[in-house]
């Protein structure tokens, strides 16, 4: 059995989209949750699936090993970020070298970096009038946004009126093909 933990800061519909995916999987189970806010309502969809969670501050993730240990001795296999914000440490990616992925809203190297994310990448690509964007679902290294790409896919958004319209399009994209990355990058993984 091969163990997913996620990382999410915010509302978690990714996450929840992936739990459902893999929910009756006999090989691959999402095993906890964790977020650096509190307040993040992942923790609840995390909860409503009977799947543990642990919430940390910066001083635990980036001062401490406690995070690292904790997936660790959990066994975990395989680390998704779902709308995670902060950096991962180098530590752990050399603990999980090629076993960390991230999904962005943009078809990368396009609208990356540190503080794009979420409706700030929407409105870039609605301001400079893109006729397409799409998804980047890859590998996470010392760089927001930077790792090698395992996957796209693009969505035409000619004629859009705002970001929202935007976002929508991308979440179908996100809902649609994230849980099948991931599935195919635990399976190559072997």
């Amino acid at each position: 059995m091969k163990k997913i933990a996620i990382f999410a800061s915010g509302s978690g519909t990714n996450t929840q989209n992936i739990i459902e995916y893999f929910k009756d999987n006999k090989n691959i189970k999402v095993q906890t949750i964790l977020s650096n806010n509190k307040d993040a309502y992942v923790i609840e969809r995390a909860k409503k699936f009977n799947i543990p969670d642990l919430v940390f501050d910066k001083h635990k993730f980036y001062e401490t090993n406690i995070i690292e240990n904790f997936l660790l001795v959990a066994k975990t296999d395989f680390i998704v970020l779902a709308g995670f914000l902060w950096l991962i440490p180098e530590k752990f990616i050399n603990t999980f070298e090629n076993k960390i992925i991230n999904i962005h809203p943009a078809l990368l190297p396009k609208y990356g970096g540190k503080g794009m994310y979420g409706a700030k990448v929407h409105e870039e690509v609605l301001k400079n009038k893109d006729k397409e964007t799409g998804i980047t679902i890859h590998y996470v290294n010392n760089n927001y946004d930077d790792g090698q790409i395992i996957f796209q896919k693009k969505c035409n958004i000619e004629g859009v009126k705002s970001a929202e319209e935007i976002a929508q399009k991308v979440h179908s994209l996100e809902y649609e093909y994230f849980p099948q990355i991931i599935e195919q990058a635990l399976t190559d993984n072997d």
